[in-house]
């Protein structure tokens, strides 16, 4: 098949790639420039600049100019075409909804060149951008203005988790297809052969708004897993002594009805597409009259759980951040990727800041780039404050405390990396429960403040093995 794949960043990049590697002729088309030389050179450290997946850039080199191409034009290669995936930016305007500027534009650009091919075969554009619930009918109406001939429309929403995006592009769970006629349900087979009829993959065919709302609520759905162990898990650890958090994970989710995914407790979710999301389906649905309530209350959560670690640090532990430097480990939303979009770094930063901090001493390994980009000291002076590091000892080390961030597992280890760097009384605090031998730390004399537990000290006057 011959495919179009409209936008180069996450979601088009991996999209792209995948379908090269299963032997179809695919285009990417961007309009940046910068963006595309990189892609071509087929280096691996000019494509992660841009998309950081674990092996992209392996099969961006072994199709580049074979089955994979890359282009700033469009007209040149409409003739013969059967499919453009959509793969735009929908990002959130202030009231939730989600910002369509971007998408249009591109399709009112795409629908005046289908407009004057020479070829007529059929051709369907198909959404993989998360997109309000109806969009494809106003895809539609946008074709019909431009008076497209044999066009066709369909969803088909992705689920790509950042840091498994290759691997779940070639073994997805499901691959969800929504159009109207069974020309284009062909054609999307086609694109997809090897998923159809998969004794594993879940291969579902449906009208266009149902896929658009699958993709909502399955994030939703996620985000709302997190937000209950996070509203409720976590404050139970928290307020009631000797719960064990992870004997209360693995008695609750024994339950073979309940999910084990999300069954953690963390200092919040973040990425490109949960925050977004949610805000996004609360929009859609008040618009329509609709009770919001639950929706609202796992934002909230959410965002709460971003920063509430700084105030139980001032509460329980008696902290007062003014002046003091921090450590701040982890700046990306999760490990395996470099995106720090929606990250609880993000707001760690800003209340750290806000206390009046004297420095924070960050360190990540794949988003200290990134992190620059946020902390633009150009755009806010108090940004001078961050300084970045190239280890978790060096970023330790002059610091009075330290905040994990993200979940990396190079932080797993951090106990003796703790000890060799600081010395007691010194503060952990650990939003993702990174350090399960943090008994052997308090004995020592440290300070340990982890989501899900009770703030622990050394006893005064304790010995070691008493404390």
């Amino acid at each position: 098949m011959k495919i179009i794949v409209v936008g180069t960043g996450f979601v088009g990049l991996t999209h792209a790639a995948v379908c090269s590697e299963y032997g179809h002729e695919v285009y990417a088309y961007d309009i940046d420039a910068t963006r595309l030389a990189a892609y071509r050179s087929g280096e691996r450290a000019r494509i992660i600049h841009y998309v950081n997946e674990p092996g992209l850039p392996t099969i961006i080199a072994e199709n580049l100019n074979r089955y994979l191409f890359f282009v700033d034009d469009l007209a040149p290669i409409l003739e013969g075409t059967d499919a453009l995936f959509l793969c735009l930016p929908t990002p959130p305007n202030p009231d939730g909804s989600s910002d369509l500027t971007y998408y249009f534009r591109a399709v009112d650009h795409i629908a005046a060149l289908l407009a004057r091919r020479q070829d007529q075969r059929r051709v369907v554009m198909i959404n993989k951008s998360t997109v309000p619930i109806g969009t494809a009918r106003l895809l539609e109406q946008a074709l019909q203005r431009h008076a497209v001939p044999n066009v066709g429309v369909a969803s088909n929403p992705e689920f790509l988790p950042e840091g498994d995006a290759v691997e779940k592009s070639r073994r997805p769970d499901r691959v969800v297809v929504g159009a109207d006629t069974e020309s284009d349900f062909r054609i999307i087979r086609r694109i997809y052969s090897q998923f159809v009829n998969h004794v594993r993959i879940r291969y579902i065919e449906t009208t266009p708004e149902t896929a658009e709302a699958i993709k909502y609520v399955a994030n939703t759905l996620l985000l709302t897993y997190i937000s209950f162990w996070n509203g409720v898990g976590a404050r139970i650890g928290e307020t009631f002594a000797n719960v064990r958090m992870e004997d209360l994970k693995r008695g609750v989710t024994a339950d073979s009805r309940i999910s084990t995914w999300g069954s953690y407790v963390s200092n919040g979710a973040g990425g490109s597409c949960f925050g977004k999301d949610i805000q996004s389906l609360i929009y859609q649905l008040r618009s329509q009259g609709q009770s919001t309530d639950l929706l609202h209350s796992v934002y909230t959560i959410n965002e709460y759980q971003k920063t509430y670690l700084i105030d139980r640090a001032t509460r329980e532990a008696g902290i007062s951040f003014n002046q003091q430097s921090v450590a701040l480990l982890g700046l990306a939303f999760k490990q395996r990727t470099n995106d720090m979009r929606d990250s609880s770094a993000l707001k760690v930063v800003e209340w750290l800041l806000g206390r009046g901090v004297r420095e924070i001493r960050a360190y990540d390994p794949m988003a200290m780039d990134e992190a620059r980009k946020f902390f633009d000291p150009t755009l806010n002076q108090l940004f001078e404050k961050i300084s970045y590091h190239a280890s978790p000892h060096e970023a330790l080390r002059g610091s009075d405390m330290v905040f994990i961030s993200t979940d990396w597992e190079e932080f797993r280890g951090l106990s003796r990396t703790i000890e060799q760097a600081v010395a007691p009384p010194y503060l952990i605090i650990d939003g993702r429960r990174m350090i399960p031998d943090h008994d052997e730390l308090i004995a020592a004399g440290y300070r340990y403040l982890a989501v899900g537990s009770a703030y622990r000290a050394p006893q005064r006057g304790a010995t070691a093995e008493e404390a």
